[in-house]
């Protein structure tokens, strides 16, 4: 096999499998990053708010705190499902946002394959004379 055809081949596979595999892996690696990103996040809003609520419960010491506190509980329970709504609608937003990407790079990927595929062709057939 000549150098050029191994070039060529090499070019082929670089286009038709590897490109789009590391793309792949780098969307992924993305994805990933921003998922525990918001994962975090999510963990330490709702750790601070366990805590907070645990120091205002340590807090009450008569019926009247004890009132306060419980009254408080409404809007905690109403900011935690707001929060809760916010977290899932930015993780759908991530699945959808990688779905797009990963339709796009597929396109691309076959695309790039037929194209490949076609100057392959027309470069192993003869030239007639």
């Amino acid at each position: 096999m000549s150098n050029t055809n191994f070039d060529q081949v090499t070019q082929q596979f670089e286009s038709m499998f590897f490109g789009p595999a590391r793309a792949y892996a780098a969307m992924s690696i993305d994805y990933t990053e921003k998922l525990m990103a918001a994962q975090f996040d999510a963990a330490k809003a709702y750790s601070d708010l366990g805590l907070n609520q645990a120091r205002a419960a340590l807090n009450v010491k008569d019926a009247e705190g004890l009132r306060s506190y419980v009254e408080g509980q409404q809007k905690v329970v109403k900011d935690v499902g707001e929060r809760v709504k916010a977290d899932a609608e930015k993780v759908v937003a991530m699945n959808q946002e990688v779905a797009q990407q990963a339709q796009k790079l597929t396109e691309e990927s076959v695309s790039s394959a037929s194209k490949a595929a076609s100057e392959a062709t027309s470069a192993s057939k003869p030239v007639s004379k």
